[in-house]
């Protein structure tokens, strides 16, 4: 049986008009997006600030 081929995905998103992407967001439209497709996700994600940088809170 063949195995399946995919992609590996590595980058950071921000929007295009400067304002803040929030984790569930991006989220909630990416995975709208994936099952619209009939593809599926294994993986994770986290906030990050201009610098790429984690960050743990977000109010």
């Amino acid at each position: 049986m063949k195995r399946p081929i995919g992609v590996h995905i590595e980058g950071s998103i921000y929007a295009k008009n400067g304002d803040d992407l929030k984790n569930d967001e991006f989220l909630d439209a990416f995975i709208e997006f994936m099952e619209s497709k009939g593809w599926s996700f294994g993986g994770g994600s986290s906030q990050i600030d201009e610098e790429g940088k984690k960050i743990i809170n977000i109010d």
